[in-house]
């Protein structure tokens, strides 16, 4: 499956590929398609089979798992994204969105912890009874554009897509406390089905 923000670049580049082959300029008819091929490959939004226990944290994007650190009273945890991952976002939990907060900023390569706090974000806080979890949707030194579907006061199940970053990213998750981070740093995951965390308290 591909998304639907997809076709605004898919459509030009198919037909820039057709009059390519149209005018027998092969060359720039391959370049198209592989570039179309990517394009698509990009965009694809896999089926997802979501963990049922409410309690389960899943993660919000494809990815390695380049950090997990204490800041204060929160365990934050970063995951980078290459180019050749999925990068569709996902809710790791069930609730209401509480707050977005979009932020400009600079475009440092994702893997740069810097970029956590220098980089163009979207800061977005979901709630679910007493648990206000946040998560940021980083751009990257490739990643221009952060994409966001949701508005505050939107409601979201666990999993459901929330928006993406194009080409190549970072995303952040904040455990607050009654949370509590269950992967470590190099750990692969899959956007809506692999845990990251728990909730310890009540809901």
């Amino acid at each position: 499956m591909i998304i639907r923000d997809a076709f605004k670049f898919l459509l030009p580049l198919l037909t820039a590929m057709a009059a390519a082959f149209w005018l027998r300029w092969a060359a720039a008819g391959i370049f198209l398609l592989l570039l179309t091929a990517f394009v698509a490959f990009f965009f694809r939004n896999p089926k997802r089979k979501i963990p049922a226990d409410p309690r389960v944290i899943v993660s919000p994007a494809d990815g390695r798992v380049v950090n997990v650190e204490r800041v204060g009273n929160v365990t934050k945890l970063s995951i980078f994204l290459s180019i050749f991952d999925v990068h569709v976002n996902r809710s790791p939990m069930r609730g209401r969105v509480e707050a977005i907060d979009y932020r400009r900023g600079k475009f440092r390569a994702a893997f740069n912890h810097a970029a956590s706090i220098e980089n163009e974000r979207n800061i977005i806080m979901i709630g679910q009874g007493n648990v206000k979890l946040v998560f940021t949707q980083i751009a990257g030194l490739v990643a221009r554009r952060i994409v966001c579907w949701k508005r505050v006061g939107d409601f979201v199940d666990k999993g459901e897509l929330v928006g993406l970053i194009r080409f190549g990213s970072r995303v952040d998750v904040l455990f607050p406390a009654g949370t509590e981070a269950t992967v470590e740093k190099g750990a692969r995951v899959r956007g809506g089905a692999s845990p990251i965390g728990i909730i310890k308290g009540s809901l």
